[in-house]
């Protein structure tokens, strides 16, 4: 984070960084530089280091300043999508004969990456529970330059002890990338644990309003971060100038956001523990979920995603989700408005038959800020 923010607290940088008033007009929101290239002051004279919006956009820096200073690092990038950051990670970490330990809970379009893409690539990567750093330690090979989490993970909702597998990768000379997606910075702080990378996917709950698709990178070393803008500008998959002015209006409400997300969440999951027709609720602010603890410890409160089992098996919740109202049923989470799922059918359906299938009744929420009341109300109604 810069000094400029660095005794500030996070809605407050949230709201300020990179959000600099125009110097022509005093505008207070950073203009939408919808332009491709740039007039130069003679040859190789850039006017404030701008040439081709490839390379650099003014509106792009603004987010990818706020994305460095709310999430603690020294550098923040800003992409086309998740998957795109993700992309552009492993291509600048990786090289033909690296090993990788992914989690055995993780995103289907990351597994899809992994074992469709990066693998073509000569990269290879195993599966670990990386809720209990002795598994990790064991995936770990002679080659493994990478250690990848998500936590709270999706659609399990797992979590992982962040500072206990840094240690683990540093003993390892690893690199640790955390997709912070679920939790956001408001509720996590990787990097501050150990974390070498962040991952986002800005689609989610930075962007907030389900009307923008983008990632984002953020690192505390300056070397990487270099590294990774040099290979940002080499493939290309960067973010726009107007997606990436949603977002940075997005962040802004973040804090606000994900309270009122969280404790929408909280009264849902309670409610399902509860439910004759729920077999399993998966929710780490529960205080029987296994990784209630960790998650108090490292978090500031546990998110909006709810994902819970249902009697009847997979018909069943897929009932559940055709039958849900005020929950809309959608891919993709985040959002203000509540969605629902079957992630084994829809979101994950590129890890069926997979250590990281996902269970054919298994219902995934994504808890928005309207009334409680009134989603507690659709569920019960969805679930009969």
């Amino acid at each position: 984070m810069s000094d400029r923010h660095s005794s500030h607290s996070f809605e407050t940088v949230a709201i300020h960084a990179g959000n600099t008033a125009d110097p022509l007009t005093g505008a207070v929101v950073p203009p939408i530089y919808q332009v491709s290239t740039y007039k130069q002051d003679g040859v190789g004279g850039l006017r404030g280091g701008y040439e081709y919006s490839r390379s650099a956009n003014p509106t792009r820096t603004a987010l990818e300043e706020n994305l460095a200073a709310v999430e603690g690092g020294s550098r923040g990038l800003a992409f086309a999508s998740g998957l795109a950051a993700e992309d552009c990670l492993l291509r600048t970490l990786l090289t033909p004969g690296d090993h990788v330990v992914i989690p055995n809970d993780a995103y289907g379009g990351t597994f899809r990456l992994f074992a469709k893409v990066v693998s073509r690539w000569g990269v290879e990567w195993s599966v670990a529970d990386t809720s209990d750093p002795a598994q990790v330690q064991a995936a770990i090979t002679p080659r493994t330059k990478v250690i990848w989490v998500e936590t709270p993970s999706n659609p399990l909702l797992g979590i992982t002890d962040i500072a206990a597998v840094a240690d683990v990768a540093r003993s390892a000379g690893a690199r640790l990338v955390v997709d912070n997606t679920f939790a956001t910075p408001y509720l996590q702080q990787p990097l501050a644990l150990g974390a070498d990378v962040v991952v986002h996917s800005l689609t989610k709950y930075m962007g907030g309003h389900s009307d923008v698709v983008g990632g984002a990178l953020v690192v505390g070393d300056t070397a990487l971060g270099d590294e990774l803008a040099y290979h940002q500008n080499a493939m290309g998959a960067v973010a726009g100038p107007f997606d990436s002015w949603l977002v940075l209006r997005g962040i802004k409400t973040l804090g606000v956001r994900m309270d009122r997300h969280s404790e929408n969440a909280g009264r849902i999951a309670e409610m399902l523990t509860r439910h004759a027709r729920v077999t399993r609720v998966l929710y780490p602010g529960l205080p029987e979920h296994p990784g209630h603890e960790v998650a108090a410890k490292q978090m500031r409160a546990f998110g909006g995603m709810v994902s819970f089992q249902v009697q009847g098996g997979e018909d069943a919740a897929v009932e559940v989700c055709n039958r849900a109202g005020l929950f809309t049923l959608g891919e993709s989470l985040g959002g203000v408005e509540s969605l629902i799922e079957h992630p084994g059918r829809m979101t994950h359906a590129s890890a069926a038959g997979s250590a990281l299938e996902v269970p054919a009744d298994l219902v995934r929420l994504s808890v928005g800020i309207e009334s409680a009341d009134d989603l507690l109300a659709d569920l019960q109604q969805a679930l009969g």
